[in-house]
């Protein structure tokens, strides 16, 4: 049984949200920051950047105390405003090949515990921590956690009732798409939303696996301090974006390694045909069309590598392309153990990244590339049903969603 909570949300004001919110700050190039603090005031990236004001770095405490004091000064100028009661949100987001619909609500970290809220992805504890400890002391979530769940009739007919009305916010971004929002007040409604994600037994983390433990984490510490915790405090729950699994979008990430662990294209090669078929294209673009088979380009020459019928599958975890790639070649033949943290591996994404990964091969800063097909949402599930986490970066997921468009105080 999934619970969720209507939340007020402090946001900006409709003259001005288009020039709020913000891609999440490690998405922008230096330039591309730099000149969004230069010439825009009203960025949200001036509240997660303080220093920007002082023309100074600053790190660590001190940082999150001055995000806390420019928070509170876009809500002195009325760049803010907070909901008077609490609504849920209905979100859609328009691109010119998508369109994703979903609700801002409040998710519960006793969820989360008891495993209602599912994850499938490994989170490293200091971050954990560090964030928790960010949380805290600017006492707001701007950034929510991309929850999926199945398909449900009773929400997708409120949600398509909800938008049928003039929205609370339409405008579009720089990345060409359009942005709605509209707020779900009505009792009866915000009821038969509850009422209808109280009949699942599970929801799903797409995105947003630090963010939850960390809003996690600190539920656990605010209880420890609250003599009166009744549980219905808003720390805990943290704020999420519920979308339906066929309106998510999942795509893969693409494996670049610098060098071959001594071994010559020949020798390397050779250790490959243990556990794959290979087959040489050329200078033809390949791309894998299906499970286990990948695409990998070495020397100027694509390649299709077909996995051999005899690797034995033991759980979902063992099927899954990026775990098969770890276990027969990134692991074994090439050296690399930590996929987190070694310097000679990197990953990338986008539509265009095969022939990024060709292009920076060809520039010779990296020795060979490997291409995978997209994890489904039925693996995705089935790992997290199963407790077993994925290697780092199996998923790219979409919506990727903007910062300052809700806001969530604890």
């Amino acid at each position: 049984m999934a619970k969720i909570i209507p939340f007020s949300a402090v946001r900006p004001t409709k003259d001005k949200v288009s020039l709020v919110v913000s891609r999440s700050y490690e998405d922008y190039p230096t330039d591309e920051l730099n000149a969004t603090l230069s010439y825009n005031p009203y960025s949200f990236l001036h509240i997660i950047n303080p220093g920007y004001k002082f023309h100074h770095d600053i790190s660590g405490e001190r940082r999150f105390s001055l995000v806390r004091n420019r928070y509170l000064e876009f809500i002195e100028e009325n760049v803010f405003i907070k909901d008077d009661n609490p609504t849920f949100y209905i979100y859609k987001i328009k691109t010119p090949k998508n369109e994703f619909c979903g609700i801002f609500a409040g998710a519960g970290v006793s969820d989360y515990r008891n495993g209602t809220i599912k994850k499938h992805e490994a989170t490293l504890q200091p971050r954990e921590e560090l964030f928790k400890d960010y949380l805290k002391t600017v006492g707001f979530n701007a950034e929510p956690v991309l929850l999926t769940y199945p398909d449900n009739d009773s929400i997708e007919v409120i949600v398509n009732e909800v938008i049928k009305n003039d929205p609370e916010y339409e405008f579009a971004s720089s990345d060409k798409a359009v942005h709605y929002l509209w707020i779900v007040d009505d009792p009866k409604k915000i009821k038969a939303i509850q009422s209808a994600f109280e009949k699942l037994d599970s929801i799903y983390i797409a995105d947003g696996h630090h963010r939850s433990a960390s809003s996690n984490l600190l539920a656990e510490e605010l209880e420890k301090e609250n003599p009166e915790h009744t549980g219905n405090e808003p720390y805990n729950y943290f704020m999420s974006y519920l979308i339906p699994e066929s309106n998510l979008k999942i795509y893969e990430f693409n494996r670049m390694v610098k060098d071959l662990n001594g071994l010559s294209k020949e020798e390397f090669l050779i250790h490959l045909d243990a556990y794959f078929r290979i087959e040489n294209h050329g200078a033809d673009l390949y791309k894998p069309s299906k499970k286990h088979h990948f695409g990998m380009y070495l020397d100027g020459e694509f390649y299709s590598l077909y996995l051999r019928k005899h690797y034995e599958f033991t759980d979902s975890l063992s099927e899954l392309d990026t775990h098969i790639l770890y276990v027969t070649i990134l692991k074994p033949i090439l050296g690399i153990k930590d996929l987190r943290n070694d310097n000679r591996i990197e990953y990338g994404y986008g539509k265009y990244n095969t022939i990024r990964m060709k292009d920076l091969i060809d520039d010779e800063q990296f020795e060979v590339g490997f291409s995978l097909y997209p994890v489904g949402i039925d693996q995705m599930k089935q790992i997290a049903d199963d407790g077993l986490k994925m290697p780092p970066k199996t998923t790219y997921i979409e919506p990727k969603l903007k910062s300052g468009l809700t806001i969530y105080e604890f």
